[in-house]
């Protein structure tokens, strides 16, 4: 995907980039292809590939939610993807970056000094750590493909305000959607939607499962990591 379809693409989801937002991705490129020299951020580094697989499907989460004047989490953000993204495309979304490598942080703290972002915190540890001064507190909590969907649900539901969201974002998740049934239910969630569809001129499959926050969760969850995958809700 070129810079011109990835234009293209983007007014498909109603997304209208400007002149800045454009420069800004490619910095934010530049940057990454700098870093990645020395740090393990991405295995994918061809331009076009770049624009497809991470800014692009970064931004397939506006299919199922409106982010303006919303507050996100992006728990495992890596290099910035989603999160970092729908923040140079959204500049009102207040977003909070969590990584627990420190590499990253620094990374992602000198992407958004150079491109003088606001409203951004970049968290550097755990999301079961993370999570025990910050529970209930995003109106979104989304993750791109970090654990599955049984584990991630535990890591990311505490996370939401009551009638919030968390998406999950995956490739082809039915089974993963099956087994985290009790999970999510436990957690005080509800699965609103699965929206299914692939990436253009790849057509590699996705999935965004958008879980609606009902309930409180229980202050006994997040568990520690090696509970969660030791026994699985």
């Amino acid at each position: 995907m070129n810079k011109e379809e990835f234009i293209k693409a983007l007014k498909c989801l109603n997304i209208n980039i400007t002149e800045k937002q454009l420069m800004d991705l490619d910095t934010y490129y530049k940057m990454l292809i700098e870093y990645n020299t020395h740090v393990n951020l991405t295995r994918i580094t061809e331009e076009k590939e770049v624009y497809l697989k991470h800014f692009y499907d970064s931004l397939t989460l506006v299919k199922v939610i409106n982010l303006n004047n919303q507050t996100l989490l992006d728990i495992g953000t890596g290099a910035g993807f989603p999160g970092l993204v729908l923040k140079i495309m959204f500049s009102n979304l207040k977003v909070t970056l969590l990584d627990s490598l420190n590499k990253r942080i620094t990374f992602l703290n000198a992407v958004i000094e150079k491109l003088n972002l606001k409203d951004v915190t970049i968290v550097h540890g755990r999301a079961e750590e993370y999570a025990k001064d910050n529970k209930e507190k995003f109106d979104i909590v989304t993750s791109r493909a970090v654990a599955n969907l049984n584990t991630l649900s535990e890591l990311s539901i505490p996370f939401v305000k009551i009638g919030g969201c968390f998406i999950a974002m995956k490739a082809d998740a039915k089974e993963e959607i099956k087994n985290a049934q009790i999970a999510i239910k436990t957690l005080g969630g509800v699965i609103k939607e699965n929206v299914v569809f692939e990436l253009p001129y790849e057509n590699a499959a996705r999935s965004l499962i958008k879980i609606e926050k009902k309930y409180k969760t229980s202050v006994k969850y997040p568990r520690k990591f090696s509970e969660i995958k030791k026994k699985p809700l």
